[in-house]
């Protein structure tokens, strides 16, 4: 049925990430929607036993179309994290990411430590400008210009840092509003900050700023560059750039033969090619690690969108990816 579940004097070490499960994609063949949920706890069961160290899963209303369909199966992601706290026992759970266009600030630093006492410490905030502009026309979300974005999510992360960490802020900006806002109960002296991206300008210099953690998304050659960028960043602003873990997120297809990969990828549209490894635990491994991990890249999180929710897949991933990060 379920995982492990954590008693009241329970709270997990979460030592940060080195290697997350992405679940991107609730569409599973043959699988009725009264099912979906127990194909995901089952792949969070497997990333947990396969020693992935967390979960996440996107925030989104609609499946991107990067991924598919609009109107593919996309579940709420807070709701989604909460189930998957109680089916399983060890993993850390977050999003990747957040989008802060979606919800007030001061709730989601209360959602967050909410889902931190349910899931015996081990949430983390993932979080992000917001980018999917159809999402908020339909939802009717501000999407408002790039710029009004970034300003918003500074802002927001002024407030939801404060009040995770215990404090009380009193903010007046000009997109929110908080007074001496209180956020009890807290399990920990603070719940871990992600924030997510490929933007130099923008994204680094906040994760430089506020953040504890910042996943890279970008194409693998541009790994060098981009740890070059955030090192500038850390810098100055006179922070260490060794107390800001980093991991990069690749789309992953992995078989036990490359036969199976050639045939996965040929069903795939041509975009996928360039941000996809694909083949044996093994390439997929050597790929990894010597474009991305051994050029200074701290951890590594994948999806697995073509077969992850097939059984025994991302057992095969942990165990050819978790060597790497050890």
């Amino acid at each position: 049925m379920g995982g492990t579940v954590i008693d009241a004097n329970t709270v997990i070490d979460a030592t940060g990430i080195r290697l997350g499960y992405q679940i991107p994609n609730f569409t599973y063949p043959g699988t009725p929607v009264g099912r979906i949920f127990g194909t995901v706890a089952a792949q969070a069961r497997e990333a947990e036993a396969a020693g992935f160290d967390t979960v996440l899963v996107m925030d989104h209303v609609y499946q991107l179309p990067l991924i598919g369909a609009i109107e593919e199966p996309m579940l709420e992601a807070y709701t989604t994290l909460g189930a998957l706290a109680r089916e399983t026992s060890r993993v850390q759970l977050a999003t990747l990411v957040t989008g802060n266009t979606y919800r007030n600030p001061a709730l989601l630093a209360k959602t967050m430590t909410t889902l931190d006492v349910i899931s015996g410490g081990r949430a983390v905030l993932g979080i992000g400008a917001g980018w999917f502009q159809r999402e908020h026309e339909d939802y009717g979300f501000e999407f408002g210009t790039w710029a009004d974005r970034f300003a918003r999510l500074e802002e927001s992360l002024q407030i939801i840092g404060p009040m995770l960490r215990g404090e009380r802020p009193t903010v007046d900006g000009a997109w929110y509003r908080v007074r001496n806002a209180l956020n009890n109960p807290r399990l920990r002296p603070s719940v871990p900050i992600l924030l997510g991206g490929s933007g130099e300008r923008k994204t680094f210099r906040l994760a430089a700023r506020y953040a504890d953690h910042l996943n890279i998304n970008c194409y693998r050659p541009d790994v060098p560059r981009k740890l070059a960028v955030l090192r500038e960043r850390c810098e100055e602003i006179g922070r260490d750039p060794a107390t800001l873990e980093t991991t990069f997120l690749s789309r992953v297809v992995m078989t036990e033969t490359a036969a199976e990969a050639k045939q996965i990828m040929a069903g795939l549209p041509e975009h996928w090619a360039p941000i996809t490894v694909a083949g044996t635990p093994d390439h997929v491994a050597s790929v990894l690690h010597d474009e991305v991990l051994a050029h200074g890249v701290g951890g590594l999180m994948i999806n697995m969108i073509p077969n992850g929710h097939e059984p025994g897949i991302v057992t095969m991933a942990g165990q050819a990816l978790r060597p790497l990060i050890s």
